[in-house]
């Protein structure tokens, strides 16, 4: 590795988990960098999502303070996308990249539309309401949508954090703080274990790994201040801005 890709690695990382802190997407960096660097989209799409696991590590230390007053019954509905993590990865493992390009664009911009929506379907849902999240149906629905994501997630890393943001929305909560550390939380867990094995099948460019999660942990760390005060509204503009931005980039490269 040359000084100038490991700068480029590093940076795009860094940005990345920035980029996650304040809302979702972060991916959207590391993955075309990656491409860039002339890594194969699964290739690339498997070592950015090992690199970018270490970004949980600083983004849940950067919403401790928020971390703390998360209602206990909410950290059930992130197990279930443990297992779908595993199944998206094995999936991805028996996706060809040709039709791994094609498919990419359209789940960014279902899960972009679907956080940009989030209003509306509360109103529908009558999600909004607090007394709902306390009943059992609701526990049983939240960590089924949460295993679909997990599938999501393990199967392409970029957009995740979008798709459980617009989970957490859907799903009543409405501070952005509290739900960007949770979302940190829960998409690294599921990070993790479709990271582990992509280890285990041999798919990750390790050079660019290290670089990476060192990036990812400070941008993490940093970004959570930043959100703060940057505030909630603002935060969810970047969340549309960046998945928009991503859908286009990958139809356009498609």
């Amino acid at each position: 590795m040359d000084l100038l890709h490991g700068v480029v690695a590093f940076v795009s990382a860094l940005a990345a988990g920035l980029v996650n802190a304040l809302a979702a997407g972060g991916t959207l960096l590391t993955f075309p960098t990656l491409i860039w660097l002339g890594l194969d989209s699964i290739t690339a799409n498997a070592t950015s999502t090992v690199a970018l696991c270490a970004f949980s590590v600083g983004g849940a230390l950067g919403y401790r303070r928020e971390l703390r007053t998360v209602q206990p019954r909410m950290w059930l509905v992130g197990i279930p996308g443990l297992f779908g993590g595993l199944a998206g990865a094995m999936l991805l493992r028996r996706t060809s990249s040709q039709v791994f390009d094609q498919v990419v664009p359209y789940l960014i911009l279902f899960a972009t539309l679907l956080f940009l929506a989030q209003n509306l379907i509360q109103r529908r849902l009558k999600s909004s309401r607090p007394e709902a999240h306390h009943s059992t149906s609701w526990l049983i629905g939240a960590m089924a949508f949460q295993l679909l994501v997990g599938v999501y997630g393990g199967y392409f890393g970029a957009g995740i954090g979008i798709l459980i943001l617009a989970s957490f929305s859907i799903l009543g909560m409405t501070d952005m703080h509290q739900m960007n550390g949770l979302k940190a939380v829960f998409a690294g867990s599921l990070n993790v274990v479709a990271a582990l094995y992509f280890i285990q099948q041999g798919m990750v460019y390790w050079p660019d790994v290290g670089l990476m999660a060192l990036g990812s942990i400070i941008g993490g760390f940093a970004g959570a201040s930043a959100a703060r005060r940057i505030g909630q509204a603002a935060v969810r503009r970047v969340v549309i801005a960046v998945g928009f931005s991503m859908a286009i980039w990958l139809f356009v490269r498609a």
